[in-house]
């Protein structure tokens, strides 16, 4: 039995091999281009819906709300309400 991949990249976590030219071609350290993949795979799985923005925080180790607030500044919709969900929700009851 396979064990669960550890989102917080710790023993057991998920390795994705990438030539070190990458480093070169983004012009990034280690550190930063880990971080950066780490945000923008679980961004791109949050976008198309599979996985909760609670999890993609997990991924980025970062808080729900400070993801969710990032994944705005880059564009991704992340509250889909139509107009009844949005009346109910901005509602002063």
């Amino acid at each position: 039995m396979e064990n669960a991949p550890d989102v917080k990249g710790g023993l057991g976590g998920i390795q994705i091999e990438l030539p070190e030219s990458i480093l070169l071609a983004t012009g990034q350290s280690r550190e930063l281009f880990i971080k950066e993949a780490r945000f923008l795979l679980a961004l791109k799985m949050f976008e198309l819906e599979r996985i909760s923005s609670g999890v993609a925080a997990q991924m980025c180790d970062m808080s729900r709300i400070g993801f969710l607030f990032r994944a705005s500044e880059m564009g991704v919709v992340v509250a889909d309400l139509d107009e009844e969900e949005m009346v109910r929700e901005f509602s002063d009851d």
